[in-house]
């Protein structure tokens, strides 16, 4: 049983062993992809005028009436003090060809006072220009960057998907053999002294033992942590395809709009026949019956799913507790209300469902989370690379001794 796992370990680590070093790295950045995005780009968030800022939808409707073939998907209800209000845009469908408008841009920052465009950019464009550098590591994170094909852009969300599901249980795999043999005569004491020395570096060593105890004893010391990244990277990525499909059938669980619709193709999208103002109006209207207090914080539009979302939450709750104080309403492209989103309520599927971003991006803890999950990243990447030269080595002791039996078979063989 252990050869078998040595080698199923073997081969699954080195067939996700540069998926993790990428996710492992970028990771281990977009931690903070915030901080650093408003620290390299000052002249896209920090606005430069001072006065009393124009209404948020005057704003809106500048962006859309700069550039016909965009629609706003994305924005919130008031900008950060000193900041420039963000509007996010998706392409419209071009009547000539059926598919969406090329633009060059989704991301458009506006000044809240004179309501100037003061910059746009494309989220995720592959380029190390400071203004794209956030946008381009957190879209590698999980998407690798494979282009559109057949219609799609998921496919790399799905590789990577793959890769952190084998990762899961190359993970399990990974526990079981640092175990020691178990002897029938041995107590149970003794077998966890036996066990012991796995999970310690030894010094002066020489390379390759540093290499190998690097690999088995962090391994070990953040296993669990290990388990949860593994998990939640497989039920990010392919969370409509098996997770969620997968939680329904083992758990009750309490569908939204985005679990009971099919999406549209990606270049076949639906526009939307409600205005924004009602929309918000009729969203606060609701929020007020159900005794929310939080204000309006963003609204945004699904164009695939035609689904509209109005966020409740307090300012800067949305990202510093991963949408764990976030609370959602859902309404249809007529101005139906189909659904709603209220952390840590609903079922315990539901509940665990909303904590799998927290989880993965170390938000549920705040700034401590964040910190463990940008040393998990290295960790990570740490770990891949070390088995990689673990097998490097062994391949080596392999080839070597293979050919010296050869060679003594080839100067024994003329005697025989």
């Amino acid at each position: 049983m252990r050869p078998a796992l040595v080698v199923l370990h073997r081969w699954f680590g080195l067939f996700i062993a540069t998926f993790l070093i990428i996710a492992g790295l970028t990771g281990a950045i977009i931690s903070w992809d915030h901080e650093l995005d408003e620290w390299l780009n000052p002249h896209l968030f920090e606005s430069q005028s001072q006065g009393e800022p124009l209404p948020v939808m005057e704003l809106v409707e500048r962006v859309e009436a700069a550039d016909s073939r965009v629609r706003a998907s994305f924005f919130p209800l008031e900008a950060e003090p000193g900041h420039n209000l963000e509007v996010w845009v998706d392409a419209k469908q071009n009547p000539d060809t059926g598919r969406r408008y090329p633009i060059e841009y989704d991301h458009v920052f506006v000044d809240p006072v004179t309501g100037e465009i003061v910059g746009k950019r494309l989220w995720g464009q592959i380029s190390l220009h400071p203004e794209h550098l956030m946008s381009f590591l957190y879209k590698l994170h999980f998407t690798l960057h494979l282009p559109e094909w057949k219609g799609t852009d998921r496919w790399g969300i799905w590789l990577m998907g793959i890769a952190a599901l084998v990762w899961l249980f190359d993970t399990f795999i990974a526990m079981i053999i640092t175990l020691p043999r178990k002897r029938r005569t041995a107590s149970s004491k003794g077998w966890l002294q036996r066990w012991k020395p796995a999970w310690k570096v030894r010094r002066g060593a020489g390379a390759y033992k540093l290499n190998f105890d690097l690999h088995r004893a962090v391994g070990l010391w953040v296993f669990g942590l290990l388990l949860m990244l593994a998990f939640t990277s497989f039920s990010l990525n392919l969370y409509r395809e098996v997770f969620y499909p997968i939680m329904s059938t083992v758990s009750e669980t309490t569908p939204g709009p985005f679990e009971t619709r099919t999406p549209s193709a990606l270049h076949d999208p639906v526009e939307p026949s409600l205005a924004w103002q009602p929309l918000i109006g009729q969203a606060r209207a609701e929020a007020d019956q159900r005794g929310w207090n939080e204000p309006v914080g963003d609204v945004f539009y699904s164009d695939n799913f035609a689904v509209f979302g109005v966020r409740f939450f307090f300012p800067g709750e949305d990202h510093d507790s991963g949408g764990m104080k976030v609370k959602s309403l859902y309404y249809d492209n007529d101005g139906q209300l189909i659904g709603d989103e209220v952390p840590w309520t609903g079922t315990a599927a539901d509940v665990f469902n909303q904590l799998q971003f927290p989880l993965h991006s170390g938000r549920i803890a705040g700034l401590p989370g964040r910190i463990i999950i940008s040393f998990m990243g290295i960790a990570v990447a740490m770990l891949s690379f070390t088995g990689i030269v673990i097998w490097w080595k062994k391949r080596k002791a392999r080839v070597a001794s293979r050919r010296r039996r050869e060679e003594i078979i080839a100067t024994t063989a003329p005697n025989a």
